[in-house]
């Protein structure tokens, strides 16, 4: 390591540091700085703001600000880009009272925060449901700081308004905007994309015409998004005159169009059109990435063709492509649906953390329970360190389906006692099984507890 830092300049250094973080090879950034120093290369302030940058993003926060204290230790004072690391790593991981810290330490060292420093505060508070101390934030502390909120601190606000589900304000703010600043494409398909995701078709197709408008031309992200809203709503035949819209007036977009194409044809059971569609993209060119082979896995699955999931996932190793948690899910999900239950095990295992994943978990406890390995399925349950509604609800519903009514009424009243909702169907089924079996003490008493719950937790 030393002998290649021969003739190193600062400035190389620090492109040498930033691959290493890149690449989360931290260690051998803080080596690679070390081995600068002793040959005569001084890091400056950029060499170590791309290490706490690397440590934010790929460890933790306390770690990126250890590097604060060395760059201090070295004659180096943190500017406002150090604290602006730090404060976005942070408001990442909601640590308000972190970011919050850090803001009164850069006034101590006399670094005022900028529109950055501000938008990212913002952002935090809405993700933590704090609306108010938000709006402080726009209104109150960035005049007090003498700055002015600009198009990027608006994007950021629409962002995380449409994230956490507050749409009505991210148009009332959209509006206020509009008597400033022109809007951006990015504005309207951020506004588009919260719209969509909140099912609200009728102000998502009038955001569209308002791009329009303003003389804007709907790109890839734009159209990809309300073509997934037209699937989601069950509204194939407007997604696909969309989609042909798209094509036929020239407008621009990717790979992702036709995969939400494809998968809407792929639920819906139009098997033949959806290979169709994905032999016009291969026609194209088109490179394929791990979604669109997860999307290919979804229809081999759907159709039945276990050679051309197996041949696949040859072609994603053999590519070097990594796996995600969504192709784990749908190869384990697609085994379960073909009667594969052991190998859909063996491959859960083969996973090893990644497979821990809540959705795979529930998709192969539920996929279990179906095919009447029930006692399999439970021992998975328990060691599941992560349970949600749909992981009870499923179990309940299932150890009803196999006449287990008193183990399905215990795990019930779990439930009601840790204030986890289920659907009043697993009540149901959990009552009338036990009634319907004759155990009508235990019937009586379960229905006696889960009302003394209720009114509890209320």
């Amino acid at each position: 390591m030393v002998r290649g830092l021969v003739g190193l300049s600062t400035r190389l250094l620090n492109i040498c540091v930033d691959s290493l973080c890149k690449f989360r090879k931290l260690e051998k950034a803080e080596s690679l700085i070390i081995d600068g120093i002793k040959l005569g290369v001084s890091p400056d302030v950029i060499t170590y703001n791309t290490l706490i940058n690397g440590y934010c993003c790929f460890v933790g926060i306390k770690q990126a600000y250890d590097v604060t204290l060395r760059m201090r230790e070295a004659g180096i004072r943190p500017d406002i880009v150090t604290y602006n690391s730090l404060i976005t790593g942070a408001a990442r991981r909601l640590m308000l009272d972190r970011v919050l810290y850090l803001f009164d330490e850069m006034l101590e060292w006399g670094i005022y925060p900028d529109l950055w420093s501000y938008n990212t505060l913002m952002c935090c508070y809405f993700k933590l449901g704090k609306q108010e101390e938000a709006f402080r934030v726009l209104y109150k502390d960035l005049e007090l700081a003498g700055l002015c909120p600009g198009l990027d601190t608006y994007n950021v606000l629409l962002d995380a308004l449409c994230k956490c589900g507050y749409i009505d304000n991210a148009l009332e703010l959209f509006k206020e905007m509009q008597s400033k600043f022109k809007p951006e494409l990015m504005t309207y398909n951020i506004l588009i994309n919260g719209l969509c995701k909140s099912r609200r078709v009728g102000t998502a197709k009038w955001m569209l015409t308002e791009l329009k408008k303003s003389g804007y031309t709907p790109n890839a992200v734009t159209y990809t998004t309300i073509l997934k809203l037209y699937f989601k709503t069950r509204r194939i035949r407007r997604g696909l005159q969309l989609f042909l819209e798209m094509k036929r007036e020239g407008y621009t977009y990717d790979g992702y169009a036709y995969f939400a194409v494809v998968s809407a044809l792929i639920k819906t059971g139009r098997t033949k059109e959806a290979y169709e569609y994905m032999q016009e993209l291969v026609r194209k060119g088109r490179r394929h990435d791990i979604v669109s082979y997860n999307t290919l896995l979804n229809l081999y699955f759907r159709d039945g063709n276990l050679d051309a999931v197996d041949e696949l996932l040859g072609e994603i190793e053999r590519k070097g492509m990594k796996a995600d948690e969504y192709t784990h899910t749908i190869i384990v999900n697609g085994l379960l649906k073909t009667g594969q239950t052991r190998r859909a095990e063996r491959h859960f295992v083969s996973m090893g953390e990644m497979g821990m994943n809540l959705v795979t978990c529930n998709c192969l406890v539920d996929g279990l329970c179906k095919a009447g390995y029930v006692d399999r399925a439970m021992r998975l349950f328990e060691s599941m360190e992560v349970k949600d509604e749909y992981t009870y609800t499923s179990v309940v519903h299932n150890l009803c389906k196999d006449m287990r009514f008193v183990c399905a009424s215990k795990l019930l009243l779990s439930c009601y006692n840790k204030g986890i909702k289920v659907p009043t169907s697993a009540r149901r089924a959990v009552l009338s099984g036990l009634r319907m079996s004759g155990c009508y003490g235990e019937a009586k008493i379960a229905k006696a507890k889960m009302k003394l719950t209720q009114v509890g937790n209320s």
